[in-house]
């Protein structure tokens, strides 16, 4: 199966800038497309950015301009580079990650999520 793990959440105040990263972990799998979504207190999980292996982006309205997505293929991991931060960016920050795994004759869909990470943004 695939694995991913979310790395650099925390504490920070408004306006500032935090780059979060994403891993995904596993043996014989390949990657159609990772990406970041959020739940704020009491809301449902939203979509915050995606990229394809391709690297086509996509963007919240609520972030574009301020955050970024990048991914590096080798490494299995993506970036998302959040600037400009408000507090209603306070959200559990969960990575996604589709694809396949098996083997070329047998390949399986997958569709995995992290655990999630605490992103705080102070006022």
């Amino acid at each position: 199966q695939v694995h991913v793990m979310e790395f650099g959440g925390g504490l920070v105040q408004a306006g500032d800038s935090l780059r979060i990263h994403c891993t995904a972990f596993g043996s014989t799998f390949t990657i159609n497309e990772m990406g970041w979504y959020r739940q704020p207190p009491e809301q449902r999980r939203q979509l915050v950015a995606t990229i394809t292996s391709g690297g086509i982006t996509n963007y919240a309205d609520s972030v574009k301009g301020r955050f970024t997505i990048s991914g590096d293929n080798a490494k299995k991991t993506i970036y998302l580079q959040m600037n400009t931060l408000t507090p209603d960016d306070t959200a559990v920050y969960f990575c996604n990650a589709k694809g396949t795994y098996g083997s070329d004759d047998y390949p399986r869909p997958y569709d995995s999520w992290g655990q999630g990470m605490q992103v705080t943004v102070s006022s």
